[in-house]
C-alpha cells in the first residue's frame, strides 16, 4: 500500500469505528483495553489523530518535548463519535496539503511524513477491532491491509521500547519466529510468501529485526500460521496463539518469549 492509500483508508477505518460507536451505549467495557470503556476508546483514537496531525502540521524534524494540544474534547461523552469523526476529518485535510513523502521525524524507521499516516490507520483499524468486539460484533479485516498492518508492526516494533519497555527483553541467541498467512493472494495458503504474506524475524543477543530476505531463513525455529487478519489481530494481543485460528510449530518457549514482550 502507499501513503494515498494509508490516507484514503484512515478515513474508512475512522467512519467503521463512528458507525460502530454511534448509538452505543459508551459506558460498555471493552475487554481486549483492560480499563477501558468505548467513551476511553473512542476519545483515546480521536486524541491519537489530533496529535499526529499536528505533527504532520508542524513537520517536526527532532523528537517533541510536549504532546500538548488542543483535543478541543466535547462536554458530553455522547458527542465522541462526532468529535472523533472531526479528528479525521482535520487529518484529512491535512494529508492532503502534506508532501507524504518529505523527511520528518518518526519514533520507527521510516523518518518522513507518511510514516504517521500509516501508524494513524493501524492505531484506528485496532481500536475499530476493540469496538466491535465489545458489541459483540465480528470484524473484518480486509486482508491487503492486514498484510500491511503486519509489516507496518513487525517493522517497527523493534523501535518501539520508549513506550513498549518489555520489547527490549526481545534477545536469543541467534533464533527466528516466522509468520505466515494462510489466505495467499496465490491461493495455495502455503505460506510461501506469495502474495506478501511471509515474515521472519530474527532475534539476536543485542536485538531484534526482520530479516530482509525471508527467503534466506527458510527454516525457523519456531512458526505461526493463520490468516492475515488474525495474524494482524494477534501481533496486537487480541487473539490467543493458542486458539484454533493458529498453527504453531517448533519452539513453543521461544513464541512464549516473542508474545510475552512484544506487546505495543
Amino acid at each position: 500500500m502507499n501513503p494515498a492509500q494509508h490516507a484514503k483508508a484512515v478515513a474508512a477505518e475512522t467512519a467503521a469505528f463512528v458507525a460502530t460507536v454511534t448509538a452505543a451505549d459508551l459506558s460498555t467495557p471493552v475487554p481486549t483495553c483492560p480499563g477501558w470503556t468505548l467513551a476511553d476508546l473512542t476519545r483515546h483514537v480521536g486524541s491519537v489523530h489530533r496529535w499526529f496531525t499536528e505533527l504532520l502540521r508542524l513537520r517536526v524534524r527532532q523528537a517533541p518535548t510536549s504532546r500538548d494540544v488542543d483535543l478541543r474534547l466535547p462536554e458530553h461523552p455522547d458527542s465522541l463519535p462526532d468529535w472523533l469523526a472531526q479528528s479525521a476529518a482535520q487529518a484529512a485535510e491535512v494529508f492532503a496539503t502534506t508532501d507524504l513523502d518529505a523527511p520528518m521525524w518518526a519514533w520507527g524507521v521510516d523518518q518522513h511524513a507518511r510514516f504517521w499516516v500509516r501508524r494513524m490507520l493501524f492505531e484506528t483499524l485496532v481500536h475499530r477491532v476493540d469496538a466491535q468486539l465489545a458489541l459483540g460484533l465480528s470484524p473484518d479485516v480486509d486482508r491487503a491491509l492486514a498484510v500491511d498492518g503486519i509489516d507496518e508492526f513487525l517493522t517497527n516494533l523493534p523501535f518501539a521500547s520508549p513506550f513498549a519497555p518489555l520489547t527490549a527483553r526481545l534477545r536469543a541467541p541467534d533464533r527466528t519466529i516466522r509468520f505466515s498467512c494462510t489466505d495467499g493472494e496465490d491461493g495455495d495458503g502455503d505460506g510461501d510468501g506469495h502474495g506478501g504474506g511471509d515474515w521472519v524475524v530474527g532475534l539476536r543477543p543485542d536485538g531484534f529485526a526482520l530479516v530482509v530476505d525471508p527467503a534466506e531463513s527458510r527454516t525457523a525455529d519456531a512458526a505461526v500460521r493463520g490468516t492475515a487478519a488474525d495474524l494482524l489481530l494477534l501481533l496486537y494481543g487480541r487473539l490467543d496463539r493458542r486458539s484454533d485460528a493458529f498453527h504453531l510449530v517448533g519452539d513453543a518457549d521461544l513464541l512464549a518469549h516473542w508474545f510475552d514482550h512484544s506487546a505495543f
